[in-house]
């Protein structure tokens, strides 16, 4: 409070209360690509590019490489928000695979899919779905394996050189990774540079379609039975039915593999990613943890180093209560909490600055298995002389 001397009226601002929190955003896209006749200066080499048409985007794709495949089955699916990073097509496919994953060079710069760790700072959005579409060979599949905690992003990978449900499955199991899904095999799309019906990447058209779900649905839906616009077939059979267990499908989403299937369209089938950890073993979940940490982590910023008073804890833990019944509301989560524990805020804990808040939250699983129960009764003929002479 003032001290100094003053004969009449001052005001003293008391900025306590909860603040609103804001969920992130969950629907950007971060892609690596190639094109070595694309206009340099819409698509510069290892810069993240932030494209919010990617229709309109088309016009400086070029023809070759992957960019103008990947903004196309992009574009089929929604005008989603994406981060692209052009890369160099190397002398050989060992080489390109380097320029891909890309690192640091001589002046600091982050290059290949690294620089989307310089989104935010650059184009002031972070990819939250992220993929090398017809690039993501095991190595580059591995490295984003390391990206996506980074970003806290969900990495969709092809499961590379696979011809065979048994070279699917065991291609996943390279793999213990909560943020990754592994798809196989690939689609059919009709390509207007070639005039010709063409294998393209499944993973271009999954980033695409999860950036819609996200918009139209939410980040708790899987990716999982949504028709995909854009496509005309699958690149490899499939066995899959409905009700028939053991087919291939169900082999490969046991070994955490989303596949594709033809019903009324085509889709992806699968829920699981790759995680070691059965709490995160569907998209859901996984996706689920990465949104809450981020969106009540960033929203807590107005109060770091703020008075430590108690009225402050209740602030933040009302904050977090408040973001949770939103959600739960929302259908995004079952239910959540916050609250402060007393065991773990000890005196020497709180002198040293240190607040621990606790939350938990249920995820909304996918209705993976539905069971139902068939059975065939004569109860329903009990009554039937007395219908017949009603």
């Amino acid at each position: 409070m003032p001290t100094d001397f003053h004969h009449g009226v001052r005001v003293v601002e008391i900025n306590n209360g909860t603040r609103p929190i804001t969920t992130i955003a969950t629907a950007v896209i971060g892609f690596v690509a190639t094109a070595e006749d694309a206009d340099a200066a819409a698509f510069p080499l290892d810069t993240p590019v932030l494209v919010t048409n990617p229709q309109a985007a088309l016009a400086g794709a070029g023809t070759t490489g992957t960019l103008k495949q990947t903004l196309t089955a992009i574009a089929a699916q929604a005008q989603a928000v994406c981060v692209v990073v052009r890369v160099a097509e190397g002398v050989d496919a060992a080489a390109t695979t380097t320029n891909v994953i890309g690192g640091t060079d001589v002046n600091g710069r982050f290059t290949g899919m690294q620089a989307l760790l310089s989104a935010q700072a650059k184009v002031g959005v972070k990819p939250r779905i992220i993929g090398c579409p017809g690039l993501d060979t095991q190595a580059v599949a591995t490295a984003l394996a390391t990206l996506a905690p980074k970003l806290r992003a969900m990495a969709y990978v092809h499961a590379d050189a696979a011809t065979t449900v048994a070279e699917a499955t065991a291609y996943a199991a390279n793999f213990a990774a909560r943020e990754v899904m592994v798809i196989w095999p690939n689609l059919m799309a009709w390509d207007t540079t070639t005039s010709a019906n063409v294998e393209v990447p499944a993973v271009a058209y999954a980033l695409g379609l999860r950036s819609a779900i996200d918009e139209a649905q939410g980040w708790q839906k899987t990716l999982s039975n949504v028709p995909i616009a854009g496509v005309t077939g699958i690149s490899t059979d499939v066995e899959w039915d409905l009700q028939q267990t053991g087919t291939d499908a169900d082999v490969l989403n046991q070994a955490n593999v989303t596949t594709l299937i033809g019903n009324s369209g085509f889709r992806f089938w699968g829920d699981r990613t790759c995680s070691s950890d059965p709490l995160f073993q569907y998209e859901s979940a996984a996706r689920t943890a990465q949104v809450l940490a981020d969106t009540i982590a960033e929203a807590y910023l107005w109060a770091v180093d703020k008075p430590m008073y108690a009225s402050l804890v209740r602030d933040i833990i009302e904050g977090i209560n408040a973001k949770m019944r939103e959600l739960k509301s929302g259908g995004y989560i079952i239910d959540g909490s916050a609250w402060f524990d007393d065991t773990e805020n000890t005196a020497d804990t709180l002198k040293a600055g240190k607040l621990y808040i606790d939350y938990d939250y249920t995820p909304v699983p996918p209705l993976e298995n539905l069971l139902l129960n068939q059975r065939i009764t004569d109860r329903y003929l009990i009554d039937f002389a007395d219908r017949v002479n009603a």
